[in-house]
């Protein structure tokens, strides 16, 4: 999946354990709308480096995995999310910041991050399709 957005904030490294490292960052979408998104995002082991070349306020693109899981504690089971980055690029000049963002309306179209969850339609009004849905 990808969005793009301004990086709002970026947090320090946090060590897990002797194994395993992490460092989260927030990313507003929507910023010209009455409702900002801010969206947390983290990356994880080699890739936590990769947050020192961005300057909160800097329009970037993220690609990320949807990451969900189940824990089972002594008040029952819970559910987590996690957007796990594997890629972030900084947006540069409004034409490629413009071709971002039709291609970011069009990922998020299917999914509640970062853009609208109304679906697109791209087919023709006069197509003969017999499919249900």
């Amino acid at each position: 999946m990808e969005v793009t957005g301004t990086l709002k904030t970026k947090f320090d490294t946090q060590k897990v354990s002797d194994r395993f490292q992490k460092r989260e960052f927030v990313l507003t979408t929507e910023a010209n709308t009455p409702y900002p998104q801010h969206v947390s995002f983290q990356v994880t082991q080699d890739k936590c480096n990769i947050l020192d070349q961005f300057n909160p306020g800097e329009e970037i693109r993220v690609q990320f995995n949807l990451r969900g899981r189940e824990w089972n504690g002594p008040q029952g089971i819970k559910y987590f999310n996690t957007l796990e980055a594997w890629r972030i690029e900084r947006i540069t000049g409004s034409n490629n910041a413009g071709t971002n963002q039709s291609s970011n309306t069009n990922t998020n179209s299917n999914n509640a991050v970062g853009g609208s969850s109304t679906p697109v339609f791209t087919g023709n009004a006069d197509d003969n399709d017999d499919l249900p849905f």
